[in-house]
Protein backbone atom coordinates (compact mmCIF):
# COMPACT_ATOMS: atom_id res chain seq x y z
CA UNK A 1 0.00 0.00 0.00
CA UNK A 2 1.53 3.36 -0.90
CA UNK A 3 1.51 6.13 2.16
CA UNK A 4 -0.67 8.88 1.79
CA UNK A 5 0.58 12.64 3.42
CA UNK A 6 -1.75 14.32 5.26
CA UNK A 7 -4.26 16.91 3.17
CA UNK A 8 -3.46 20.04 1.55
CA UNK A 9 -2.34 22.89 3.51
CA UNK A 10 -4.70 26.00 3.45
CA UNK A 11 -4.83 27.20 0.11
CA UNK A 12 -7.88 29.30 -1.85
CA UNK A 13 -10.30 27.34 -3.34
CA UNK A 14 -9.80 28.86 -6.23
CA UNK A 15 -6.00 28.68 -6.65
CA UNK A 16 -6.37 25.07 -8.68
CA UNK A 17 -9.08 25.18 -11.38
CA UNK A 18 -10.20 21.28 -11.63
CA UNK A 19 -11.29 19.77 -14.71
CA UNK A 20 -14.61 19.30 -16.21
CA UNK A 21 -16.31 15.78 -16.14
CA UNK A 22 -15.14 15.89 -20.41
CA UNK A 23 -11.87 16.54 -19.25
CA UNK A 24 -11.76 13.73 -16.95
CA UNK A 25 -12.79 11.45 -19.30
CA UNK A 26 -10.28 12.43 -22.06
CA UNK A 27 -7.56 12.02 -19.52
CA UNK A 28 -8.69 8.26 -19.25
CA UNK A 29 -8.16 7.70 -23.08
CA UNK A 30 -5.49 6.38 -25.14
CA UNK A 31 -4.99 9.83 -27.31
CA UNK A 32 -4.33 11.50 -23.57
CA UNK A 33 -1.52 8.70 -22.82
CA UNK A 34 0.24 8.42 -26.46
CA UNK A 35 -0.38 11.69 -28.20
CA UNK A 36 -0.34 14.30 -25.52
CA UNK A 37 1.56 12.12 -22.34
CA UNK A 38 4.50 9.77 -23.84
CA UNK A 39 5.00 12.36 -26.71
CA UNK A 40 6.02 15.24 -24.29
CA UNK A 41 8.24 12.56 -22.72
CA UNK A 42 9.64 11.40 -25.73
CA UNK A 43 10.29 15.32 -26.66
CA UNK A 44 11.89 15.94 -23.27
CA UNK A 45 14.16 13.06 -23.51
CA UNK A 46 15.42 14.08 -26.61
CA UNK A 47 16.18 17.38 -25.02
CA UNK A 48 18.05 16.30 -22.17
CA UNK A 49 19.10 12.25 -23.31
CA UNK A 50 21.37 12.30 -20.22
CA UNK A 51 18.87 12.75 -17.70
CA UNK A 52 20.30 10.72 -14.36
CA UNK A 53 18.80 7.73 -13.37
CA UNK A 54 17.57 6.72 -10.39
CA UNK A 55 17.07 9.25 -8.00
CA UNK A 56 13.85 10.38 -6.18
CA UNK A 57 11.05 11.94 -8.66
CA UNK A 58 8.14 13.77 -7.67
CA UNK A 59 5.45 14.15 -10.22
CA UNK A 60 3.24 17.37 -10.18
CA UNK A 61 -0.58 16.82 -10.80
CA UNK A 62 -0.49 12.84 -11.07
CA UNK A 63 -4.15 12.81 -11.76
CA UNK A 64 -4.96 9.54 -12.89
CA UNK A 65 -1.90 8.23 -12.45
CA UNK A 66 -0.26 7.53 -16.09
CA UNK A 67 2.88 9.43 -15.63
CA UNK A 68 3.37 6.86 -12.92
CA UNK A 69 4.41 3.75 -14.70
CA UNK A 70 6.29 6.38 -17.67
CA UNK A 71 8.27 7.86 -14.96
CA UNK A 72 9.28 4.55 -13.17
CA UNK A 73 9.96 2.45 -17.19
CA UNK A 74 12.05 5.85 -18.42
CA UNK A 75 14.11 7.04 -15.34
CA UNK A 76 13.90 3.48 -13.20
CA UNK A 77 13.28 6.00 -10.08
CA UNK A 78 14.50 4.81 -6.02
CA UNK A 79 11.10 6.62 -4.80
CA UNK A 80 8.04 8.11 -6.97
CA UNK A 81 6.70 11.56 -5.04
CA UNK A 82 2.87 11.60 -6.35
CA UNK A 83 1.11 15.13 -5.64
CA UNK A 84 -2.47 16.06 -6.80
CA UNK A 85 -5.03 18.44 -4.91
CA UNK A 86 -8.07 16.24 -5.75
CA UNK A 87 -9.51 14.48 -3.10
CA UNK A 88 -10.00 11.02 -4.84
CA UNK A 89 -6.95 10.94 -6.72
CA UNK A 90 -5.06 7.93 -4.91
CA UNK A 91 -8.63 5.72 -5.44
CA UNK A 92 -8.34 7.44 -9.29
CA UNK A 93 -4.34 6.53 -10.17
CA UNK A 94 -4.66 3.23 -7.63
CA UNK A 95 -4.47 0.96 -11.07
CA UNK A 96 -1.19 2.68 -12.56
CA UNK A 97 0.36 2.95 -9.20
CA UNK A 98 0.39 -0.98 -9.05
CA UNK A 99 2.25 -1.59 -12.20
CA UNK A 100 5.30 -0.13 -11.12
CA UNK A 101 8.19 -1.42 -8.51
CA UNK A 102 9.21 1.99 -6.94
CA UNK A 103 8.00 2.77 -3.96
CA UNK A 104 4.77 5.28 -4.38
CA UNK A 105 4.26 8.22 -1.57
CA UNK A 106 1.11 9.81 -2.06
CA UNK A 107 0.45 14.16 -1.33
CA UNK A 108 -2.67 15.24 -1.36
CA UNK A 109 -1.27 18.63 -1.78
CA UNK A 110 -1.33 22.28 -3.60
CA UNK A 111 1.80 22.72 -6.04
CA UNK A 112 2.47 25.63 -4.10
CA UNK A 113 2.57 23.70 -0.53
CA UNK A 114 4.89 20.70 -1.33
CA UNK A 115 4.59 18.57 1.92
CA UNK A 116 8.64 17.73 1.13
CA UNK A 117 12.34 18.88 2.72
CA UNK A 118 14.20 21.24 0.71
CA UNK A 119 16.44 19.61 -1.66
CA UNK A 120 15.00 16.16 -1.25
CA UNK A 121 14.10 15.06 -5.03
CA UNK A 122 16.14 14.83 -7.75
CA UNK A 123 13.73 15.24 -11.40
CA UNK A 124 10.15 16.64 -11.01
CA UNK A 125 8.10 16.28 -13.80
CA UNK A 126 5.08 19.18 -14.40
CA UNK A 127 2.91 17.66 -17.46
CA UNK A 128 -0.08 20.03 -18.34
CA UNK A 129 -0.44 21.14 -14.96
CA UNK A 130 0.99 24.42 -14.44
CA UNK A 131 -1.97 26.28 -16.29
CA UNK A 132 -4.63 25.14 -13.86
CA UNK A 133 -3.05 26.79 -11.10
CA UNK A 134 -3.23 30.44 -10.28
CA UNK A 135 -0.39 31.07 -8.17
CA UNK A 136 2.28 29.61 -10.78
CA UNK A 137 5.02 31.72 -9.60
CA UNK A 138 4.45 30.11 -6.32
CA UNK A 139 3.91 26.31 -7.58
CA UNK A 140 7.83 26.61 -9.72
CA UNK A 141 9.24 28.16 -6.01
CA UNK A 142 8.41 25.36 -4.22
CA UNK A 143 9.76 22.79 -7.27
CA UNK A 144 12.50 24.52 -7.06
CA UNK A 145 12.98 24.45 -3.38
CA UNK A 146 12.57 20.77 -3.28
CA UNK A 147 14.99 19.90 -5.93
CA UNK A 148 18.08 19.10 -4.95
CA UNK A 149 21.05 21.11 -6.64
CA UNK A 150 21.85 20.14 -10.31
CA UNK A 151 18.09 18.40 -10.43
CA UNK A 152 16.00 18.86 -13.21
CA UNK A 153 12.22 19.88 -13.86
CA UNK A 154 10.46 18.47 -16.79
CA UNK A 155 7.99 20.89 -18.02
CA UNK A 156 5.28 20.42 -20.96
CA UNK A 157 2.42 23.62 -21.11
CA UNK A 158 -0.31 24.28 -23.06
CA UNK A 159 0.27 28.38 -23.87
CA UNK A 160 -2.50 31.02 -23.60
CA UNK A 161 -2.99 30.69 -27.74
CA UNK A 162 -4.31 26.91 -26.76
CA UNK A 163 -5.98 27.54 -23.57
CA UNK A 164 -8.03 30.79 -25.25
CA UNK A 165 -8.95 28.59 -28.17
CA UNK A 166 -12.67 27.58 -28.56
CA UNK A 167 -13.18 24.90 -28.27
CA UNK A 168 -10.77 24.28 -25.46
CA UNK A 169 -12.85 26.81 -23.88
CA UNK A 170 -16.07 24.78 -24.30
CA UNK A 171 -15.12 21.73 -23.23
CA UNK A 172 -12.28 22.08 -20.16
CA UNK A 173 -11.80 24.43 -17.21
CA UNK A 174 -8.57 26.84 -16.43
CA UNK A 175 -7.97 30.02 -14.71
CA UNK A 176 -7.84 31.92 -17.97
CA UNK A 177 -6.08 35.27 -16.46
CA UNK A 178 -3.00 33.31 -15.85
CA UNK A 179 -2.37 31.46 -18.86
CA UNK A 180 1.11 32.60 -20.55
CA UNK A 181 2.85 32.48 -23.70
CA UNK A 182 5.67 30.53 -24.30
CA UNK A 183 8.41 33.17 -23.94
CA UNK A 184 6.66 33.95 -20.82
CA UNK A 185 6.51 30.78 -19.34
CA UNK A 186 10.56 30.56 -19.94
CA UNK A 187 10.90 34.11 -18.59
CA UNK A 188 8.72 32.76 -14.92
CA UNK A 189 11.60 29.49 -14.98
CA UNK A 190 14.13 32.31 -15.28
CA UNK A 191 12.79 34.38 -12.29
CA UNK A 192 12.35 30.95 -10.46
CA UNK A 193 15.66 30.37 -10.62
CA UNK A 194 16.03 27.57 -13.11
CA UNK A 195 18.59 27.73 -15.84
CA UNK A 196 16.85 26.43 -19.26
CA UNK A 197 19.27 26.07 -22.59
CA UNK A 198 17.94 26.71 -25.98
CA UNK A 199 18.72 23.29 -26.56
CA UNK A 200 16.84 22.29 -23.63
CA UNK A 201 13.59 23.95 -25.37
CA UNK A 202 10.93 22.49 -27.63
CA UNK A 203 7.75 24.08 -29.43
CA UNK A 204 5.67 21.64 -31.28
CA UNK A 205 2.95 22.24 -33.54
CA UNK A 206 1.06 19.03 -32.41
CA UNK A 207 -2.11 18.84 -34.95
CA UNK A 208 -4.66 18.41 -31.40
CA UNK A 209 -3.45 21.75 -30.51
CA UNK A 210 -4.35 23.29 -33.66
CA UNK A 211 -8.05 24.98 -34.20
CA UNK A 212 -8.75 22.97 -36.88
CA UNK A 213 -7.03 19.73 -35.80
CA UNK A 214 -4.44 19.38 -38.05
CA UNK A 215 -6.89 19.73 -41.00
CA UNK A 216 -5.27 22.21 -43.20
CA UNK A 217 -1.62 20.18 -43.05
CA UNK A 218 -3.12 16.92 -43.83
CA UNK A 219 -4.58 18.80 -47.06
CA UNK A 220 -1.53 19.79 -48.39
CA UNK A 221 -1.24 23.89 -47.34
CA UNK A 222 1.40 23.17 -44.60
CA UNK A 223 2.08 24.75 -41.47
CA UNK A 224 2.05 28.33 -41.03
CA UNK A 225 5.17 29.97 -40.28
CA UNK A 226 3.28 33.39 -38.76
CA UNK A 227 1.70 31.88 -35.28
CA UNK A 228 1.71 32.00 -31.66
CA UNK A 229 2.78 28.64 -30.30
CA UNK A 230 0.41 26.25 -28.43
CA UNK A 231 3.07 24.41 -26.66
CA UNK A 232 6.01 24.17 -24.39
CA UNK A 233 8.22 21.70 -23.80
CA UNK A 234 11.71 22.81 -21.33
CA UNK A 235 14.28 21.20 -19.48
CA UNK A 236 14.79 23.14 -16.67
CA UNK A 237 18.04 22.94 -13.79
CA UNK A 238 18.80 23.81 -10.67
CA UNK A 239 21.87 25.51 -10.51
CA UNK A 240 24.65 23.57 -8.14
Amino acid sequence: MPSLSSPPAATPAHAFVPETRFGLWFLSTATWRVHVLQRALNDLQRLAPDLPKGGAVLDIGTGLGHSIPELAERFRPSQIHALDPEPDFAERSAAMRQTVSPPVTLHHAHAEHIPLPDASVDLVLCHQTLHHIVDQQAALAEIFRVLKPGGHLLLAESTRAYIHSLAIRLLFRHPMHVQRSAPEFLAMLGEAGFEVKPEHISMPYLWWSRKDLGALEWMGFGVPKDREETLLNAVARKPL
